[in-house]
């Protein structure tokens, strides 16, 4: 093993030592009960059951009445209004003859919502985005709390449903999960022609049709977004984890080989519960290797800044504590070994075209930068994760691959990287700690040191762009009150194509934020998820227009240069809105999350560390005292939005 991923393992291992050990008691315990009780429904008093198969096709009741096959419970996101999700309208017959054949029942357990963060980018809804995942990891136990499955398939994709579907398994982590992908759509527009008549809306050089006509060839069919954002993301880390079986994460959907490989994932469900030869609770499939690995495969892709949010609640949920600063060591010992947009100019069809996950896992596994040793939903070790999926005469088989990228402009080995770190680097200086991704910035726009301009809206910044207030001048932008207790840490990728008009014009432009930015958003350089955010009394809250910021993504700095003893005698500028001004589309609902939602390097959500329980409520529940509290445990300043709020 590379010495730093071994040791960033051994820390996290130490660290989590308590939690984790809490944790497994607590599920296996719940598993050799299920070892030794049989299926799970079994143990069900005659009215619960009854009302368990009550509405169960005929073909099923008498599995279901009986208590010798396993029931899989399947959980699912489909809608028929998002690309992504689309798919899975099929699924579950599909998965229930599957897991019939392997001799159990299955049965649809419940739904999770499923939010698309395309849809919501600048508006209202983007502020229930990140808190949509804490509602599915919760919707994913309600689903599970029957106590009538011995094993779960997951089906979703996007941004917060993949994390929050894990987040809600690992509660249940005596239970083997499987993720089931449904694939990315074909490749449509390229995204260079698509990004460009962004940049030329933003401009006033064409008008809505225009624009309209390139969304519409980009996003065109069933599937995931072919660019690698978070949605993308998910699935890569949910492979290299061994959650989806091998090679199923990029094949297309309604293929003969996404439904041969849909089939399998429900047979191999059945195989893998504990009245199997192989069982694999996912608690402990799940361990700090597997999330390191999680960790090594984001920052050798360049992926989704919004997994140094998810990566930190997802290692919580199996009583382990990941930290930014584990992030930060990683990423200077894993190279960058892919080029897909926005970090290129590929699209996800292409990087699996290239030689995709089986050559990345075969390269970083032979390089020392993978831990081998893992256990998967195939089966122990990852090494099986360099086979790809073929259909041989209608039949599924799985290939050893030749281990060789097929185009080094998407995918390059270890021995000759794109770059000789990760994608994504981590910030710190007295604004605090914040998230840079660097695999889409040039070399020269990776330093930039230039006068504030701070604004308290991200539609304050939009106005100021069309009223030509931003021309000609070199500024970081400082968009604050965005943070996870503010307003739920919406995206602000709506800024990347204005800012990147005004960065193509030869200005210096970059930005500094406590709130998110798409894992689509590209070329700008960009601090963002700072720690601790303005609503919680963070630095960023004293920062004045014209004060001169140095943002440093190549060394890891992020400075105010103002003198110490100026920022002591300031008070916090701007505010946001109260409870009473953030209402409409929901938002109000949504008000105890507000409250709750944990630090970003904390995960930003509202849940703690399993394992670290304690009858004190409140984020960032179980995190070591180093990597911060939060507003509610410290007693900190807060917010104007909590002062006098009704409890």
């Amino acid at each position: 093993m590379n010495p730093v991923i071994q040791d960033i393992t051994d820390r996290i291992a130490e660290r989590s030592a308590a939690s984790r050990a809490a944790y497994l008691e607590r599920i296996r315990r719940d598993g050799e009960a299920a070892r030794a009780k049989g299926p799970a429904r079994a143990h069900l008093g005659c009215a619960n059951l009854a009302h368990g198969f009550a509405a169960a096709p005929a073909e099923d009741k008498p599995a279901l009445i009986g208590t010798a096959k396993p029931g899989v419970a399947i959980v699912t996101s489909y809608n028929d209004m998002l690309s992504a999700h689309q798919p899975y309208e099929t699924y579950p017959a599909e998965l229930k003859t599957a897991v019939r054949r392997a001799g159990g029942v299955a049965q649809v357990a419940g739904g999770v919502p499923a939010m698309c963060d395309g849809i919501t980018q600048g508006r209202a809804g983007m502020e229930l985005s990140l808190y949509s995942r804490d509602v599915i990891a919760m919707s994913t136990a309600i689903a599970l709390s029957h106590d009538m499955f011995d094993a779960s398939l997951l089906l979703g994709v996007c941004d917060k449903i993949v994390p929050g579907l894990f987040i809600g398994a690992l509660h249940f982590g005596h239970l083997p999960a499987i993720f089931v992908p449904a694939g990315p759509m074909t490749s449509g527009l390229p995204n260079k022609v698509k990004a460009r008549t962004r940049q030329l809306f933003a401009e006033g050089k064409v008008g809505r049709g225009e624009l309209l006509e390139a969304e519409s060839a980009s996003y065109h069919s069933p599937g995931t977004c072919t660019f690698y954002g978070t949605a993308n993301s998910n699935q890569a880390i949910m492979e290299v984890m061994g959650l989806h079986l091998p090679g199923s994460t990029f094949v297309n959907p309604h293929t003969e080989l996404r439904h041969a490989l849909t089939e399998a994932a429900g047979r191999r469900a059945v195989e893998i519960t504990a009245h199997g030869a192989e069982y694999t609770p996912v608690g402990e499939l799940v361990d700090e290797k597997s999330i390191v690995n999680a960790c090594v495969a984001l920052l050798a892709t360049g992926g989704s800044t919004n997994h140094t949010l998810h990566l930190v609640a997802m290692a919580a949920a199996a009583g382990l504590v990941l930290t930014w600063d584990d992030l930060a060591c990683l990423s200077k010992a894993v190279p960058s070994l892919t080029k897909i947009y926005p970090n290129g100019q590929a699209d996800v069809n292409h990087f699996r075209d290239a030689g995709g996950m089986q050559v990345l896992i075969g390269d970083l596994l032979d390089a020392g930068l993978l831990h081998a040793d893992v256990r998967t939903v195939a089966g122990p070790g990852l090494d099986r994760y360099r086979t790809a999926p073929r259909l041989v005469d209608g039949e599924l088989i799985w290939e050893q691959v030749d281990g060789t990228s097929a185009d080094l402009d998407v995918l390059r080995p270890v021995r000759a990287p794109f770059a000789p770190d990760g994608g994504i680097h981590m910030l710190s200086g007295n604004l605090g700690a914040a998230v840079s991704k660097v695999s889409a910035v040039k070399a020269e726009h990776l330093v930039i040191e230039a006068p504030a301009k701070v604004f308290d809206d991200q539609l304050d910044l939009l106005r100021a762009f069309e009223a030509g207030e931003l021309d000609g001048q070199d500024f970081v932008a400082v968009i604050r009150y965005q943070g996870p207790s503010a307003n739920g840490m919406p995206e602000l990728h709506k800024l990347t194509s204005p800012l990147s008009v005004l960065l193509d014009r030869g200005q210096r432009v970059a930005i500094v934020t406590d709130g998110r930015m798409s894992g689509a958003s590209g070329k700008v350089p960009a601090a963002i998820h700072l720690s601790p955010e303005a609503a919680d009394g963070g630095p960023i809250a004293l920062v004045r227009d014209g004060d001169v910021i140095r943002l440093d993504s190549a060394a890891g700095c992020l400075s105010l240069l103002v003198p110490a003893e100026e920022l002591a005698q300031r008070t916090p500028g701007g505010r946001p809105l109260s409870d009473a001004e953030w209402v409409g589309t929901g938002r109000e609902l949504f008000t105890t999350f507000r409250r709750m939602a944990g630090h970003a390097e904390q995960g930003a959500g509202i849940f703690g560390v399993s394992g670290a329980e304690s009858p004190h409520h409140g984020p960032g529940l179980g995190f070591p005292a180093e990597s911060g509290s939060s507003h509610l445990e410290t007693g900190a300043a807060v917010g104007p939005h909590h002062a006098g709020a009704s409890r």
